[in-house]
């Protein structure tokens, strides 16, 4: 394995010696390109330079980054930070700061900077499981989903299908969540506003009240969380099948609504083995597989 860096930004080559590992503070990237010898390197070299200022830049303009959209007066100068604050703006109507966007904008911004220039014929920069994807035409990329009763689905996009990010939050996720869902998957036009729109829509699978969920406010957890004092869920006992529904009906509603707006393409909800699949018809026929599980994006 080579580093290219001891402190700060790391960047190495995993042993496969074809995927690059790009890591700065909580950052953690992973991130592979199909295409020439050539392009491949060149690319790989392009994201280790646009990485090395990526969370020093996004560090610069917290203080914005943590501000509600809907009160933001100053947009923000770095490239990911614009991002972050172009994918949360359509949700601004309710609680949201940009930061419910970071880790999809960073993997955007690597993306674009991996593709520069360069002839690829697939490549992804997965940011801790919100992933920026490109696909030339008859590529694919597939990536696993929690699916019905514990199992695993997989969700499968083609060139063709107007996705390219994936992005998962939920309870159980390195972010807080102010919901109670175990993941809430969402496919989008990019990584940024698929990870905006999963963060709200596992806040929305929610039952206020429900005495088998323990929440703290999110600052006792983290002093300069964005979300402040608001309850963030740290527990979610037992719950039957009623109040499943019912949590994640609060979550479809949500996510629909987005489909209806364009900000989404599809969604899939999973709480203690339920989901609730959010589709989009689409020609080219990426599906949800696995154990019973339903199809999500299909012909």
């Amino acid at each position: 394995m080579s580093v290219f860096r001891d402190t700060g930004p790391q960047a190495a080559l995993l042993p496969d010696g074809k995927r690059l590992h790009l890591h700065h503070g909580p950052i953690d990237l992973i991130i592979e390109a199909t295409g020439s010898a050539e392009d491949v390197a060149a690319a790989y070299l392009q994201a280790r330079r646009a990485f090395e200022t990526v969370l020093e830049t996004l560090v610069s303009e917290l203080s914005i980054l943590r501000t509600p959209a809907d009160a933001i007066v100053q947009a923000p100068a770095g490239p990911v930070a614009r991002r972050m604050l172009r994918a949360v703006s359509p949700h601004a109507k309710v609680f949201v700061t940009p930061m419910a966007a970071v880790a999809g904008a960073v993997a955007d911004h690597i993306l674009s900077e991996l593709r520069r220039g360069r002839i690829l014929r697939r490549a992804y920069v997965n940011n801790g499981g919100d992933i920026a994807l490109f696909l030339d035409k008859g590529e694919s990329f597939t990536v696993g989903v929690a699916a019905s009763e514990g199992g695993l689905g997989k969700v499968t996009v083609h060139n063709g299908d107007p996705i390219r990010g994936i992005a998962t939050s939920g309870w159980r996720g390195r972010s807080h969540s102010l919901g109670v869902a175990d993941a809430v998957t969402v496919l989008a036009e990019c990584a940024a506003a698929a990870d905006a729109a999963a963060t709200l829509i596992a806040n929305a699978v929610d039952l206020p009240g429900a005495p088998a969920i323990r929440r703290v406010p999110a600052r006792a957890l983290a002093s300069e969380s964005d979300l402040g004092d608001r309850l963030v869920t740290v527990e979610v006992g037992p719950l039957n099948r009623d109040e499943k529904a019912a949590a994640l009906d609060r979550g479809a509603q949500v996510a629909q609504d987005m489909r209806r707006r364009g900000l989404i393409v599809a969604a899939h909800l999973c709480l203690q083995g339920e989901t609730q699949t959010i589709e989009h018809v689409d020609p080219a026929g990426s599906s949800l597989r696995g154990p019973r599980a339903k199809r999500l994006v299909h012909a």
